[in-house]
Protein backbone atom coordinates (compact mmCIF):
# COMPACT_ATOMS: atom_id res chain seq x y z
CA UNK A 1 0.00 0.00 0.00
CA UNK A 2 1.55 3.29 -0.85
CA UNK A 3 1.41 6.17 1.47
CA UNK A 4 -0.98 8.83 1.30
CA UNK A 5 1.56 12.08 0.36
CA UNK A 6 1.35 15.03 2.95
CA UNK A 7 -0.57 18.22 2.65
CA UNK A 8 2.02 20.32 2.24
CA UNK A 9 3.12 17.69 -0.68
CA UNK A 10 0.39 19.10 -2.36
CA UNK A 11 -0.29 22.35 -1.41
CA UNK A 12 1.48 25.56 -0.51
CA UNK A 13 0.55 27.11 2.97
CA UNK A 14 -1.86 30.42 1.10
CA UNK A 15 -3.59 27.26 -0.47
CA UNK A 16 -3.88 25.14 2.73
CA UNK A 17 -5.46 28.01 4.69
CA UNK A 18 -8.10 28.98 2.19
CA UNK A 19 -9.51 25.25 1.97
CA UNK A 20 -8.42 24.19 6.08
CA UNK A 21 -11.19 26.88 7.32
CA UNK A 22 -14.66 25.50 9.15
CA UNK A 23 -17.63 27.85 8.44
CA UNK A 24 -21.01 27.69 10.53
CA UNK A 25 -22.30 30.18 8.21
CA UNK A 26 -21.48 28.09 4.95
CA UNK A 27 -22.92 24.70 7.72
CA UNK A 28 -25.75 26.35 8.43
CA UNK A 29 -26.63 27.27 4.77
CA UNK A 30 -26.36 23.68 3.20
CA UNK A 31 -28.28 21.62 5.43
CA UNK A 32 -30.95 24.83 5.21
CA UNK A 33 -30.34 24.51 1.90
CA UNK A 34 -30.94 21.12 1.45
CA UNK A 35 -34.47 21.35 3.73
CA UNK A 36 -35.65 24.14 1.59
CA UNK A 37 -34.96 22.47 -1.54
CA UNK A 38 -36.76 18.77 0.14
CA UNK A 39 -39.97 21.65 1.17
CA UNK A 40 -39.99 23.31 -2.20
CA UNK A 41 -40.39 20.21 -3.93
CA UNK A 42 -43.45 19.36 -1.83
CA UNK A 43 -44.58 22.70 -2.37
CA UNK A 44 -44.54 22.45 -5.80
CA UNK A 45 -46.91 19.12 -5.72
CA UNK A 46 -49.27 20.68 -3.54
CA UNK A 47 -49.68 23.80 -5.78
CA UNK A 48 -49.10 22.37 -9.13
CA UNK A 49 -50.35 18.91 -8.59
CA UNK A 50 -49.23 16.92 -11.96
CA UNK A 51 -47.37 13.75 -12.84
CA UNK A 52 -44.55 16.29 -14.55
CA UNK A 53 -44.54 17.81 -10.42
CA UNK A 54 -44.39 14.51 -8.68
CA UNK A 55 -41.57 13.64 -10.75
CA UNK A 56 -39.64 16.27 -10.24
CA UNK A 57 -40.23 16.33 -7.05
CA UNK A 58 -38.95 12.75 -6.12
CA UNK A 59 -36.15 13.06 -8.03
CA UNK A 60 -35.09 16.35 -6.40
CA UNK A 61 -36.18 15.24 -2.91
CA UNK A 62 -34.23 11.99 -3.04
CA UNK A 63 -31.10 13.43 -4.27
CA UNK A 64 -31.40 15.73 -1.34
CA UNK A 65 -31.81 13.04 0.97
CA UNK A 66 -28.66 11.68 -0.56
CA UNK A 67 -27.16 15.24 0.54
CA UNK A 68 -28.81 15.09 4.31
CA UNK A 69 -26.36 11.46 4.43
CA UNK A 70 -23.41 13.79 2.31
CA UNK A 71 -24.15 16.61 5.37
CA UNK A 72 -24.08 13.99 8.23
CA UNK A 73 -21.09 12.54 6.63
CA UNK A 74 -19.53 16.02 7.16
CA UNK A 75 -20.58 16.20 10.85
CA UNK A 76 -19.26 12.79 11.33
CA UNK A 77 -15.51 14.12 9.94
CA UNK A 78 -16.64 17.25 12.29
CA UNK A 79 -16.45 19.83 9.27
CA UNK A 80 -19.47 21.02 9.09
CA UNK A 81 -19.38 23.65 12.08
CA UNK A 82 -16.83 24.38 14.14
CA UNK A 83 -18.40 23.55 17.54
CA UNK A 84 -18.26 19.69 18.24
CA UNK A 85 -21.69 19.98 19.74
CA UNK A 86 -23.11 21.72 17.03
CA UNK A 87 -21.49 18.94 14.54
CA UNK A 88 -23.28 16.41 16.59
CA UNK A 89 -26.94 17.68 17.02
CA UNK A 90 -27.20 19.48 13.67
CA UNK A 91 -25.57 15.96 12.41
CA UNK A 92 -27.95 13.85 13.80
CA UNK A 93 -31.62 15.72 14.55
CA UNK A 94 -31.00 17.70 11.06
CA UNK A 95 -29.35 14.92 8.84
CA UNK A 96 -29.20 11.50 9.94
CA UNK A 97 -32.35 10.67 12.05
CA UNK A 98 -34.53 11.46 9.16
CA UNK A 99 -32.84 9.22 6.96
CA UNK A 100 -32.52 6.00 10.01
CA UNK A 101 -29.08 6.41 10.49
CA UNK A 102 -26.84 7.63 13.18
CA UNK A 103 -23.48 9.72 12.62
CA UNK A 104 -21.82 8.11 15.63
CA UNK A 105 -22.51 4.42 14.48
CA UNK A 106 -21.41 5.69 10.95
CA UNK A 107 -17.97 7.39 12.03
CA UNK A 108 -16.93 4.31 13.77
CA UNK A 109 -17.26 2.40 9.96
CA UNK A 110 -16.43 5.36 7.85
CA UNK A 111 -12.92 5.93 9.19
CA UNK A 112 -11.87 2.29 8.36
CA UNK A 113 -12.73 3.20 5.14
CA UNK A 114 -10.64 5.82 5.04
CA UNK A 115 -7.77 3.75 6.46
CA UNK A 116 -7.89 0.84 3.74
CA UNK A 117 -8.89 2.58 0.75
CA UNK A 118 -9.72 -0.55 -1.87
CA UNK A 119 -7.95 -2.76 0.26
CA UNK A 120 -9.46 -6.27 1.39
CA UNK A 121 -10.09 -4.70 4.69
CA UNK A 122 -12.33 -1.91 3.45
CA UNK A 123 -15.39 -2.48 4.87
CA UNK A 124 -17.08 -0.99 1.52
CA UNK A 125 -14.99 -2.47 -1.28
CA UNK A 126 -17.54 -5.23 -1.73
CA UNK A 127 -20.05 -2.46 -3.03
CA UNK A 128 -17.49 -1.98 -6.50
CA UNK A 129 -15.63 -5.27 -6.27
CA UNK A 130 -17.76 -6.88 -8.98
CA UNK A 131 -17.19 -4.23 -11.73
CA UNK A 132 -17.09 -4.08 -14.52
CA UNK A 133 -20.28 -5.96 -15.48
CA UNK A 134 -22.73 -6.26 -17.98
CA UNK A 135 -25.06 -3.81 -19.42
CA UNK A 136 -27.45 -6.04 -18.77
CA UNK A 137 -26.41 -6.43 -15.42
CA UNK A 138 -26.76 -2.70 -14.59
CA UNK A 139 -29.87 -2.57 -15.83
CA UNK A 140 -31.15 -5.03 -13.95
CA UNK A 141 -29.38 -3.19 -10.18
CA UNK A 142 -30.77 -0.03 -11.65
CA UNK A 143 -34.48 -1.89 -12.14
CA UNK A 144 -34.67 -2.56 -8.50
CA UNK A 145 -33.62 0.67 -7.18
CA UNK A 146 -36.36 2.57 -9.11
CA UNK A 147 -38.84 0.18 -8.04
CA UNK A 148 -37.96 -0.08 -4.50
CA UNK A 149 -36.77 -3.59 -3.93
CA UNK A 150 -33.28 -2.90 -3.04
CA UNK A 151 -34.58 -0.88 -0.09
CA UNK A 152 -36.82 -3.23 0.58
CA UNK A 153 -34.16 -5.51 1.58
CA UNK A 154 -32.04 -2.89 3.30
CA UNK A 155 -34.79 -1.53 5.40
CA UNK A 156 -35.93 -5.20 6.57
CA UNK A 157 -32.80 -6.08 7.38
CA UNK A 158 -32.26 -3.31 9.03
CA UNK A 159 -35.14 -3.43 11.18
CA UNK A 160 -34.64 -7.15 11.72
CA UNK A 161 -31.17 -6.17 13.33
CA UNK A 162 -32.86 -3.36 15.69
CA UNK A 163 -35.08 -6.10 16.91
CA UNK A 164 -32.49 -7.81 18.29
CA UNK A 165 -32.36 -12.06 18.41
CA UNK A 166 -34.82 -14.57 20.08
CA UNK A 167 -32.19 -15.04 22.95
CA UNK A 168 -32.97 -11.51 24.19
CA UNK A 169 -35.86 -10.60 26.58
CA UNK A 170 -38.80 -8.61 25.71
CA UNK A 171 -37.62 -5.42 27.51
CA UNK A 172 -33.93 -6.14 25.96
CA UNK A 173 -35.31 -6.25 22.83
CA UNK A 174 -37.57 -2.98 23.43
CA UNK A 175 -34.62 -1.83 24.15
CA UNK A 176 -32.16 -2.88 21.97
CA UNK A 177 -34.57 -1.52 19.07
CA UNK A 178 -34.43 1.89 20.75
CA UNK A 179 -30.95 2.33 21.22
CA UNK A 180 -30.39 1.42 17.65
CA UNK A 181 -33.75 2.57 15.41
CA UNK A 182 -35.69 4.83 18.12
CA UNK A 183 -34.34 8.00 17.64
CA UNK A 184 -34.76 7.56 14.04
CA UNK A 185 -38.30 6.82 13.90
CA UNK A 186 -39.20 9.30 16.94
CA UNK A 187 -37.48 11.99 13.77
CA UNK A 188 -39.86 10.25 10.95
CA UNK A 189 -42.81 10.31 13.41
CA UNK A 190 -42.64 14.37 14.04
CA UNK A 191 -42.07 14.90 10.28
CA UNK A 192 -45.22 13.20 9.72
CA UNK A 193 -46.90 14.48 12.65
CA UNK A 194 -46.16 18.21 10.92
CA UNK A 195 -47.71 17.08 7.50
CA UNK A 196 -50.48 15.55 9.23
CA UNK A 197 -51.44 19.22 11.05
CA UNK A 198 -51.24 21.20 7.93
CA UNK A 199 -54.17 18.41 6.43
CA UNK A 200 -51.24 16.76 4.07
CA UNK A 201 -50.10 13.68 6.15
CA UNK A 202 -50.10 11.34 2.46
CA UNK A 203 -47.37 13.95 1.25
CA UNK A 204 -44.90 11.91 3.82
CA UNK A 205 -45.47 8.52 2.26
CA UNK A 206 -45.63 9.91 -1.43
CA UNK A 207 -42.68 12.69 -1.38
CA UNK A 208 -40.30 11.66 1.85
CA UNK A 209 -40.95 7.39 2.11
CA UNK A 210 -41.22 7.19 -1.69
CA UNK A 211 -38.54 9.17 -2.74
CA UNK A 212 -36.43 7.69 0.18
CA UNK A 213 -37.25 3.76 -1.65
CA UNK A 214 -36.75 4.21 -5.07
CA UNK A 215 -34.70 7.79 -6.70
CA UNK A 216 -32.32 8.07 -3.54
CA UNK A 217 -31.38 4.54 -3.51
CA UNK A 218 -30.84 4.88 -7.56
CA UNK A 219 -28.08 7.70 -7.17
CA UNK A 220 -26.27 5.95 -3.85
CA UNK A 221 -25.77 3.46 -6.45
CA UNK A 222 -24.65 5.56 -8.53
CA UNK A 223 -22.55 7.17 -6.71
CA UNK A 224 -20.91 4.12 -5.22
CA UNK A 225 -19.95 3.21 -8.43
CA UNK A 226 -18.13 6.88 -9.72
CA UNK A 227 -16.31 6.93 -6.23
CA UNK A 228 -14.54 3.49 -6.76
CA UNK A 229 -15.60 1.05 -9.45
CA UNK A 230 -12.63 0.28 -11.57
CA UNK A 231 -10.42 2.81 -10.12
CA UNK A 232 -6.44 2.63 -11.81
CA UNK A 233 -4.61 1.09 -8.37
CA UNK A 234 -5.82 0.06 -5.46
CA UNK A 235 -2.37 0.90 -3.55
CA UNK A 236 -2.34 4.45 -5.46
CA UNK A 237 -4.04 7.31 -3.35
CA UNK A 238 -4.46 9.42 -6.75
CA UNK A 239 -5.67 5.90 -8.46
CA UNK A 240 -7.50 4.19 -5.62
CA UNK A 241 -11.29 6.29 -5.60
CA UNK A 242 -12.49 8.74 -8.80
CA UNK A 243 -14.05 12.28 -9.51
CA UNK A 244 -16.18 13.05 -11.15
CA UNK A 245 -16.82 16.64 -12.78
CA UNK A 246 -20.50 16.87 -13.04
CA UNK A 247 -22.75 19.16 -15.02
CA UNK A 248 -25.59 21.44 -13.52
CA UNK A 249 -28.19 19.07 -13.71
CA UNK A 250 -26.04 16.24 -12.10
CA UNK A 251 -25.61 17.89 -9.47
CA UNK A 252 -28.70 18.93 -8.70
CA UNK A 253 -30.73 15.00 -9.46
CA UNK A 254 -27.09 12.86 -8.82
CA UNK A 255 -24.45 14.46 -6.89
CA UNK A 256 -25.09 17.26 -4.06
CA UNK A 257 -23.01 19.28 -2.19
CA UNK A 258 -19.30 18.58 -4.19
CA UNK A 259 -19.50 14.85 -3.61
CA UNK A 260 -18.50 14.23 -6.85
CA UNK A 261 -15.24 15.51 -5.46
CA UNK A 262 -14.23 12.03 -3.83
CA UNK A 263 -10.79 12.17 -4.96
CA UNK A 264 -9.82 15.27 -2.84
CA UNK A 265 -11.74 14.25 0.50
CA UNK A 266 -10.17 11.07 0.61
CA UNK A 267 -6.62 13.15 -0.28
CA UNK A 268 -7.63 15.90 2.35
CA UNK A 269 -10.56 13.99 4.22
CA UNK A 270 -10.51 16.97 7.00
CA UNK A 271 -11.63 20.09 5.21
CA UNK A 272 -15.48 20.42 4.59
CA UNK A 273 -17.64 19.32 1.69
CA UNK A 274 -17.49 23.24 0.28
CA UNK A 275 -14.03 23.47 0.06
CA UNK A 276 -13.67 20.54 -2.19
CA UNK A 277 -13.89 22.38 -5.57
CA UNK A 278 -11.44 24.92 -4.37
CA UNK A 279 -9.02 21.72 -3.85
CA UNK A 280 -9.55 20.06 -6.83
CA UNK A 281 -8.48 23.48 -8.22
CA UNK A 282 -5.30 23.82 -6.56
CA UNK A 283 -4.61 20.29 -7.25
CA UNK A 284 -4.72 20.61 -11.27
CA UNK A 285 -2.90 24.33 -10.75
CA UNK A 286 -0.26 22.72 -9.12
CA UNK A 287 0.52 20.13 -11.53
CA UNK A 288 -1.53 16.96 -9.79
CA UNK A 289 -4.12 16.15 -12.80
CA UNK A 290 -2.38 13.46 -15.08
CA UNK A 291 -2.03 11.57 -11.79
CA UNK A 292 -5.28 11.91 -10.39
CA UNK A 293 -8.68 9.28 -11.62
CA UNK A 294 -10.81 11.98 -13.34
CA UNK A 295 -13.89 11.51 -15.19
CA UNK A 296 -15.98 13.85 -16.72
CA UNK A 297 -19.53 13.27 -16.46
CA UNK A 298 -21.52 10.30 -14.62
CA UNK A 299 -22.84 8.88 -18.32
CA UNK A 300 -19.10 8.47 -19.56
CA UNK A 301 -18.72 7.10 -15.85
CA UNK A 302 -21.47 4.52 -16.63
CA UNK A 303 -20.14 3.26 -19.70
CA UNK A 304 -16.28 2.92 -17.74
CA UNK A 305 -18.03 0.42 -15.77
CA UNK A 306 -19.96 -1.68 -18.32
CA UNK A 307 -18.31 -4.47 -19.96
CA UNK A 308 -18.73 -6.11 -23.38
CA UNK A 309 -20.28 -9.19 -21.88
CA UNK A 310 -23.63 -10.07 -23.26
CA UNK A 311 -24.61 -10.13 -19.54
CA UNK A 312 -23.52 -12.04 -15.98
CA UNK A 313 -24.81 -13.07 -12.75
CA UNK A 314 -22.90 -11.13 -10.44
CA UNK A 315 -26.29 -9.45 -8.93
CA UNK A 316 -27.35 -13.20 -7.74
CA UNK A 317 -26.18 -11.96 -4.52
CA UNK A 318 -27.09 -8.49 -4.80
CA UNK A 319 -29.44 -8.37 -2.34
CA UNK A 320 -27.76 -9.70 0.93
CA UNK A 321 -24.67 -7.63 -0.62
CA UNK A 322 -26.56 -4.23 -1.04
CA UNK A 323 -27.39 -4.88 2.86
CA UNK A 324 -24.22 -3.48 3.66
CA UNK A 325 -25.06 0.11 2.95
CA UNK A 326 -27.23 -0.16 6.05
CA UNK A 327 -24.10 -1.06 8.15
CA UNK A 328 -23.92 1.97 9.17
CA UNK A 329 -26.74 3.87 8.15
CA UNK A 330 -25.44 4.51 4.30
CA UNK A 331 -22.16 4.23 2.17
CA UNK A 332 -20.20 7.43 1.90
CA UNK A 333 -17.07 8.98 2.96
Amino acid sequence: MSKMPSVKALLSENQLSEICEVSNVWGAFVVLHAWSLIIGSIALVVFYPNPLTYLLAIMIIGSRQLGLLILMHDSAHRTLFRSRKLNYWVGQVACAFPMFADTEVYRAYHIRHHINTQQPDDPDIFLTSSYPISKTSLLRKFFRDLTGQTAFYQRKQQILIALGNSEMTFKQRVRHFYVSLGRQVACNLVIFLIALYFGYGWLYFTLWILPLLTWHQFVVRIRNIAEHAVVGCADDPFRNTRTTIACFWEKLFIAPYWVNYHLEHHLVMWIPCYRLFRLHRFLVLNGFKEKMEIEIGYLNLLRKVVTDKTDDRHDSGAKSRSLGTFSDGFKTE
